[in-house]
């Protein structure tokens, strides 16, 4: 049996939205409640009991120029299995490209790749966590010039570049390379295995949505997945949340309603118009949509399983006489506040160190976001004047908005990976309102949809666990069965089931939506 080695990429979350309402286009809606903030990496670490040592390679700033200048390198800190090296030369490596934020914070929530295989290593995503340009986080972040080389592009070649280096110092020049990412980093990995074929022989893309720019879905099928997900477990719930926006805006235009607001959602300062609050209320039920899995989480915040389910039951529960709003409070505080250890909220807290990712969507990753009628936000189409503007504003950079599917691809999806694509794995859970987003039916034999209906936000990936469905069990050694197929292929012979332990897949009907 070949030895298996995984190298794994982390990055992070795909932010909901790059605006939750139109009073604030550019909000990155992250958890703002003072969460535990994880694990801090050392020069060794333990995550939910994967170990790893702490490494640095030096990258290249831009990949795509000949500048040889100092600040043209920086330190980018990547993660290696306790006891690391390789088992042998030859063997297949699993690099996961993961996403936005701190790397520990994503390596304890990668579990299929960590119990897939005995060892991996870990990377972090250029501009996030201690992988910092010029030095810190302050210079790296100070004008549009030193974020210049945050794109998904350089991201990348990162990958490729360190991949390259790793195997030949590892005298591994023929293991072969298998890519897995979940939300961007699934858009990342699908997009490297398409942009670097010989660098990788396959990828997972988990919960990508690489579809949700232009007009190639409408922009209001994000949110209308959000409402879709609560409608399910309530009508009640959904038509309180629906009718609260006009009960926030009345509050907060009366006399002291601010004041009042602030008060009565027990945030940490007086807040200085509704949009702030409307923003954090959209950003808790957009984050309840996206990991509102059967099992209890810790991914974003401390959270119940079925937490959609939970929040509903505290909105409808509520005595009578409890206003909507106090209801609203009541509800929210499932997400940002479960353990009921948070004295206040900070509407601007960034636990996990995601907020470059506003750059990233005021540049090449530009979705397009509305609310429909039928959804439980208020209706808003869509903006792009408003959206540069705010973007000219923040960051003295005109947006993008068909770069992505210029560089990527996007239009013609089903043609264009049917001719020009292999070995792509797209898994979407439909609870998740990024499947609207994503490719949900098959294009060829190697490049295949594997849809949940009850599944969320890259639910295959993390760690397994008691609590786990059987559904959930049988799909991800589905995904591993079709993985030893490629290294299989690449290895010349048809060795099914000797690389992965795994019950019997999933019979493909349950799976895939043709």
């Amino acid at each position: 049996m070949r030895p298996l080695h995984l190298l794994l990429l982390i990055l992070g979350l795909l932010p909901a939205v790059a605006s939750a309402l139109a009073r604030a286009p550019l909000r990155f809606p992250g958890p703002r409640a003072r969460p535990q903030r994880g694990v801090v990496v050392g020069a060794e670490e333990a995550v939910r009991g994967y170990d790893y040592e702490t490494r640095y390679f030096r990258q290249r700033l831009d990949h795509f120029s000949f500048l040889e200048e100092e600040e043209g390198f920086f330190q980018q800190r990547y993660l290696v299995g306790r006891g690391g090296g390789w088992a042998g030369a030859g063997g297949p490596i699993f690099f996961y490209c993961g996403n936005e934020g701190d790397i520990a914070w994503f390596a304890a929530n990668s579990g299929l790749v960590w119990e897939a295989g005995p060892r991996f290593a870990a990377l972090v995503h250029r501009y996030y966590g201690e992988s910092m340009p010029f030095g810190s986080k302050d210079k790296a972040y100070n004008n549009s010039k030193s974020l210049a080389y945050l794109t998904a592009e350089q991201a990348i070649a990162d990958y490729a570049v360190l991949l390259t280096d790793l195997k030949k110092n590892l005298s591994s020049e023929g293991s072969p390379v298998v890519l897995f990412g979940g939300s961007y980093g699934g858009m990342l990995a699908a997009w490297m295995r398409l942009k670097y074929p010989h660098i990788a022989v396959g990828a997972l893309a988990s919960s990508a949505p690489i579809l949700q720019f232009e007009d190639i879905v409408p922009s209001t099928i994000f949110y209308d997945l959000v409402s879709n997900d609560f409608k399910r477990e309530s009508l009640s719930c959904f038509q309180t949340i629906k009718d609260s926006w006009k009960a926030l805006d009345a509050q907060g235009n009366g006399q002291d309603g601010l004041l009042k607001l602030s008060k009565t959602f027990h945030l940490c300062q007086t807040i200085k118009n509704t949009g702030e609050l409307s923003d954090w209320l959209s950003s808790a039920y957009s984050y309840l949509a996206m990991v509102d899995y059967p099992m209890p989480s810790d991914f974003l915040m401390p959270l119940p399983g079925n937490p959609i389910k939970e929040l509903c039951r505290k909105i409808d529960n509520q005595p009578d006489g409890t206003t909507i709003l106090e209801r609203i409070y009541a509800g929210v505080n499932i997400y940002y506040n479960y353990t009921g250890t948070v004295d206040c909220f900070d509407l601007n807290d960034d636990p996990h160190g995601m907020g470059g990712w506003d750059w990233q969507a005021c540049t090449e990753m530009v979705m397009p976001m509305s609310y429909s009628e039928d959804s439980m936000f208020p209706a808003y189409k869509f903006d792009y004047t408003s959206y540069e503007k705010d973007c000219i504003n923040s960051f003295g950079v005109r947006p993008r908005p068909q770069w992505i599917t210029t560089e990527f691809g996007g239009h013609n999806i089903s043609l264009v990976l049917e001719r020009f694509g292999s070995n792509i794995i797209f898994f979407n859970g439909l609870l998740d309102p990024w499947s609207g987003g994503g490719v949900l039916k098959n294009i060829s034999e190697s490049v295949v949809a594997i849809i949940a209906p009850l599944g969320a936000h890259h639910i295959d990936l993390r760690p397994a666990s008691k609590e786990d469905p059987d559904w959930l069990v049988r799909l991800r050694e589905s995904e591993l069965d079709i993985i030893s197929g490629w290294l299989s292929d690449y290895y010349g012979a048809r060795r099914r089931g000797v690389l992965f332990q795994r019950a019997a897949p999933i019979p493909w009907t349950l799976l895939h939506h043709t």
